[in-house]
């Protein structure tokens, strides 16, 4: 049994989750898989800290070249976050000959090219499963299980923070705020929740899913994102009302040349598997030709979940078997104008002629409307609620600039998806 000596680039969260899993599941690991391994440095900032795990003052640096200039270290654990340095530090081990695992999906997404492509200069080796649904092994079923399809739709709930705040503003009938607190206060927020809310980080995984499944290039920045952040309990009620559950969906589309990604909420039928998808958990539903529909769900986050499939990575480099590889095989257009339903939300000025105004726009504009709902309130301004046929992006959004705040307000614009 060979010994794998191992740097590790952070020890917060997730760094602090893989040491203790190692530390339990070891001798699990020697017996079954034929792996060991040797924690020789570990990068943080304060090596006097208080941690959540002990480990020894020695092994302790805040100087990533004791981790990258050793030839003793064959793997790196890139538990760090964020862009920069990790990116960086990324690099460096992986033109020091080193296979690097990692959970960072922003450097991933961000510098994706340059990392794989130092990859195959150097022959080194670059793991990633953690960076995409924490447990759920998407990227080893997009990339060893599914070479055999062409995967045109992909659909995931891949952020675990948004899909509780939304669980419990479903369940619960609360506002943003107050289940954004609750989510907080359990440690499935951030004290900072931007990335999450506002679908960054959703938008990060759906670039290095969609790449993987279609073999295409799908920059980050090409990805629309919008988060949760408009979102009332109001909305919700409407949306169940008409047979639909709200979730942050990342969507991914592919006809011929022409690519769709977008991160936003989106009303998808009571009735689908994604829908049952609730609290902190993860789901990615996708369509091969020859495998049909499938969903995996489970664990997209936290310390055990995603040092799973941190573990699983370091098993990999160990046994020296094939990293996840781009290969692209074709070029793509990322359009901004794609097809959708909407759900449209106004308070109209409730009088004569007010309805037909707003459908002429909508019309005047190819918007075509399946289903209307209007609540006369008694007021000068009324609820009134559009559900629309498909549509073009760019055809509504220029329809509801050409309604006026003096016929009405747009409240709220929540995509529907079939699925």
């Amino acid at each position: 049994m060979n010994e794998t000596t191992v740097g590790f680039l952070g020890l917060g969260n997730i760094g602090g989750g893989v040491v203790r899993l190692l530390r339990e599941m070891g001798g699990e690991l020697e017996k079954r898989e034929s792996v060991k391994y040797s924690i020789k440095k570990i990068l943080v900032r304060d090596i006097y800290k208080k941690r959540s795990i002990d480990v020894p003052k020695n092994i302790l640096t805040t100087n990533a070249e004791d981790i990258i200039g050793d030839p003793e270290i064959t793997l790196v654990v890139e538990a760090l976050g964020g862009d920069m340095p990790a990116a960086e530090y990324i690099k460096q081990a992986l033109m020091a000959g080193k296979s690097v695992v990692t959970a960072n999906k922003l450097a991933l997404a961000t510098h994706w090219r340059e990392l794989l492509a130092t990859a195959d200069e150097y022959g080194s080796k670059l793991y990633f499963e953690a960076g995409v649904c924490g447990a759920i092994p998407i990227i080893r079923t997009v990339t060893d299980s599914l070479q055999a399809n062409r995967i045109d739709r992909l659909y995931g709930i891949i952020n675990g923070t948004t899909n509780y705040i939304l669980s419990q503003m479903s369940g619960k009938g609360v506002s943003y705020a107050d289940a954004l607190y609750e989510a907080q206060q359990m440690g499935i927020a951030e004290p900072d929740p931007t990335a999450d809310v506002e679908g960054g980080d959703a938008a990060c995984k759906l670039a290095i899913l969609s790449t993987l499944a279609f073999h295409s290039l799908v920059p980050l920045d090409d990805i629309y994102s919008r988060g949760i952040t408009t979102i009332t309990p109001l909305d919700i009620e409407y949306g169940k009302e008409l047979g639909y559950t709200l979730k942050l969906l990342a969507t991914s589309k592919r006809e011929g040349g022409i690519v769709c990604s977008r991160v936003h909420p989106t009303f998808v039928p009571q009735t689908h598997p994604l829908a049952s998808v609730s609290g902190s958990y993860n789901a990615v539903y996708l369509f091969g030709h020859a495998c049909g529909e499938m969903m995996l769900f489970g664990r997209g986050a936290g310390d055990y979940p995603t040092a799973s499939a941190v573990v699983s990575d370091m098993i990999a480099a160990a046994r020296g078997e094939a990293a996840p590889q781009y290969r692209m095989t074709s070029e793509s257009t990322i359009t901004p104008n794609w097809e959708s339903r909407y759900f449209i939300r106004l308070k109209a000025l409730d009088k004569p002629g007010v309805l037909g105004t707003i459908a002429g726009i909508l019309g005047k504009h190819k918007v075509s409307i399946a289903s209307m709902r209007q609540n006369p309130t008694g007021e000068t301004h009324a609820p009134l609620l559009f559900v629309t046929h498909l549509a073009r992006e760019l055809d509504v959004r220029a329809a509801l600039a050409e309604i006026g705040e003096d016929i009405a307000t747009i409240e709220n614009v929540i995509y529907v998806e079939d699925v």
